[in-house]
């Protein structure tokens, strides 16, 4: 029988998988956990506790999943699951035990997760904030994965911010949730240093990855309650903040310095991506607005081809735009509008000769 949801609760599945509920039967010495996220890196995180779970002498079980109701994706806006509901949907876990509030402060959730009665809620990417009534909830407390190396970058985009800001290290933080946000007492954390070249999404793969290994070492001192006496508060005087991405951001000026672009590139790859306006000179040597995404890019200090100081050249197989100090972003790959991403070499040849300067 189908089971009815409640009002204001949306869950994507409304009953059991009984095949499936191996994954949450009650054992006598597993202490349940319930796992909160969204996107594919939190979908790791997961995954790889779905494994740790399934030893014989695990001390926890996922009790429930909780995540993002679906939303509409693509070309055809069809709601789909997130990647976390799609994760535990595909690892068997039961539909039932997956729950996606609009908010997580709910009563109708509230009363739910109660009656799953979690030893310990692990956070990794969720994007709802916890109110208090949920952090009452289990005795062990909530636990967040956090990318970063905490006090440093507190907010939605630490990943990004830290690339835009051309760090050379970061990392990851495993904290305990309080109701500001990302203050908690830290109870690990791990390094990671940051080459010049990877972008938003490899690094958050990198670092989630990490934190999962991070979370699994130390789950036995969380369950025990052991983590809360180690667990070291942060030093408010050294916080740095990450504020949430914004579409606006996403244009690049070239009045700025070629790093300072380049790492911009690597911070909004994937979502918003980074935007440039180009002029091209049409046959009759008047100027057509490009609009290109740049996807790819590199630094340079010196160019030996002449050029005034608008002209965009090519050299190897770069795009070369001019920026301020002296300095040349070499764009390696770039999309058009409707196209598909294509080379900064194949970009040129279609131009066949014609001139491309930047925007003024």
């Amino acid at each position: 029988m189908a089971r009815c949801s409640p009002p204001l609760l949306r869950r994507f599945f409304c009953c059991a998988a009984n095949s499936a509920s191996t994954t949450a039967a009650a054992g006598p010495k597993k202490k349940n956990i319930v796992f909160l996220g969204s996107p594919q890196v939190a979908a790791s995180v997961l995954d790889t506790l779905l494994d740790a779970s399934s030893s014989p002498d695990s001390a926890f079980q996922v009790a429930a999943v909780v995540t993002q109701p679906p939303a509409a994706q693509n070309r055809g806006r069809k709601l789909l699951p997130s990647a976390v509901a799609q994760l535990a949907l595909d690892r068997g876990f039961p539909g039932d035990l997956i729950f996606t509030p609009e908010r997580s402060g709910e009563e109708s959730f509230l009363s739910d997760l109660k009656e799953v009665r979690p030893e310990l809620c692990i956070t990794a990417a969720y994007g709802n904030i916890l109110p208090q009534r949920f952090l009452d909830i289990p005795p062990c407390g909530t636990v967040n994965i956090h990318p970063s190396l905490l006090p440093l970058y507190r907010g939605a985009a630490p990943v990004q911010r830290a690339l835009q800001d051309g760090v050379a290290e970061t990392g990851v933080s495993l904290a305990y949730t309080v109701r500001a946000l990302d203050a908690g007492p830290v109870i690990a954390c791990e390094r990671f240093s940051v080459d010049d070249c990877i972008k938003a999404p490899e690094l958050l793969a990198i670092l989630f990855n990490i934190g999962s290994k991070l979370l699994l070492d130390e789950l036995p001192s969380v369950l025990d309650g052991s983590a809360k006496q180690k667990a070291k508060p942060q030093d408010d005087s050294k916080v740095t903040l990450a504020p949430k991405m914004n579409s606006d951001e996403s244009w690049l000026t070239f009045d700025e310095g070629a790093r300072l672009l380049h790492n911009k590139v690597r911070a909004f790859s994937g979502w918003p991506g980074t935007r440039a306006k180009l002029q091209l000179m049409n046959q009759n040597g008047e100027p057509e607005v490009l609009d290109i995404k740049v996807i790819s890019t590199k630094v340079s200090t010196s160019c030996e081809k002449p050029g005034d100081e608008n002209e965009i050249l090519f050299s190897g197989n770069s795009l070369l735009i001019p920026c301020n100090g002296s300095t040349w972003l070499e764009v390696l790959e770039l999309q058009l509008p409707g196209k598909k991403v294509t080379t900064a070499r194949d970009f040129w040849n279609g131009l066949r000769g014609r001139k491309l300067l930047k925007s003024l």
